[in-house]
């Protein structure tokens, strides 16, 4: 795949990250962003959605800075930039490579399992006026993440929910915002348990 090409599914996305940064050297969002299209808003989701979902969720604080990198672009797509710009605080955040290649192959474990389950379908809910909804969820999914971090491993469900919907957006397949919008409303549940 040409770097000009929008990664289509779970597989190609997983091939461009396995490429970030240097041998050795931490991994850094921004290095991640570098090797995916900027210009694609479900790459842009999928990234944060998988870093959640891994292992390096388990990082103190970890989800509270994707929830915020989440906000960024949502608001932006929400406004309507074709680009997206994230400050250099959030850009530098990183992770061991250690553990960055271990999370890539926890999820390449999954890829081609999800990349099977992938079609072009109810793509009404994936272009025009459906991408701000999909943003205001993505907003609404963020929202809930600082809370679960209260929860070992409790926001997994929300990197389940931004991956499901980056790769429904990827795809063009609204059958994946469906699920996505089914996990949010686990969120909510599991966040309002926290306050019983």
């Amino acid at each position: 795949m040409s770097s000009d090409e929008q990664p289509q599914n779970l597989e190609s996305l997983l091939q461009r990250l396995e490429q970030a940064g240097e041998p050795d050297q931490p991994v850094t969002i921004e290095c991640m962003l570098q090797v995916t299209d900027e210009r694609s808003f479900g790459a842009l989701l999928l990234i944060p959605g998988l870093l959640v979902l891994s292992p390096l969720s388990g990082i103190p604080g970890l989800p509270s800075v994707i929830a915020v990198m989440v906000m960024l672009i949502a608001v932006q797509l929400l406004i309507g930039r074709e680009r997206f710009w994230l400050p250099q605080w959030l850009l530098r955040r990183s992770a061991s490579r250690s553990k960055y290649d271990k999370a890539i192959a926890f999820l390449q474990r999954l890829s081609g399992f999800v990349d099977r389950l992938l079609r072009r379908r109810l793509t009404f809910l994936t272009s025009g006026l459906a991408t701000r909804l999909n943003a205001l969820l993505c907003m609404l999914i963020a929202a809930t993440m600082p809370p679960l971090e209260l929860i070992p491993f409790g926001n997994s469900i929300a990197g389940a929910a931004l991956s499901v919907l980056g790769l429904g957006m990827m795809a063009r397949d609204g059958a994946m915002i469906v699920v996505a919008a089914l996990f949010f409303f686990g969120l909510v549940y599991m966040t309002s348990r926290l306050w019983l």
